[in-house]
């Protein structure tokens, strides 16, 4: 069986997200989707929100397998065990960012191979740092959530009181 994983802090899962790991399940049988854990940044939602709604989001779909990872990510393949490591890429600064961690990465798993999706032309402009921010200025975000998750965003978001 050949897998991939998809890791992201996913603060929060946007319908770009969505697209690229369905890309994954053209390409691979099976596909871990790993919210990893950044201390040195403060998040949105809880990683176990993000956890739950990458969940929802792939309910009754056996390929994809949702967990939470703190560490390197070559250390996260080697759990996995897989070499595959999956990246989405929007445009030539994401590119030339994830290009610089799989050469960082390589040198501690030689035999890492690193895959780049490019996104949709319709998703180019999404990114969880836009939901982000269109939550904190009360702008609309609707249209970068996968609708099958919205309604559960908004119930943490409320919550939060954001």
């Amino acid at each position: 069986m050949k897998k991939c994983v998809f890791a992201g802090t996913f603060d929060p899962p946007t319908r770009g997200h969505l697209r690229i790991i369905e890309k994954c399940l053209e390409i691979f049988d099976g596909v871990t989707v790993a919210v990893m854990v950044n201390p040195d940044k403060v998040p949105l939602i809880s990683v176990g929100d993000r956890e739950r709604l990458l969940k929802k989001l792939f309910s009754g779909d056996k390929r994809v397998k949702v967990r939470t990872f703190c560490g390197a990510a070559v250390d996260l393949l080697n759990e996995e065990n897989t070499r595959f490591y999956v990246r989405g890429v929007r445009n030539t600064v994401d590119f030339e960012y994830e290009n610089g961690d799989r050469f960082a990465s390589e040198k501690l798993m030689p035999d890492l191979i690193t895959i780049y999706i490019p996104a949709d032309q319709d998703d180019l402009h999404i990114s969880s740092s836009i939901v982000r921010n269109s939550v904190r200025f009360g702008k609309d975000y609707a249209d970068y959530i996968p609708e099958s998750i919205l309604n559960e965003l908004r119930q943490i978001l409320e919550k939060k009181d954001v």
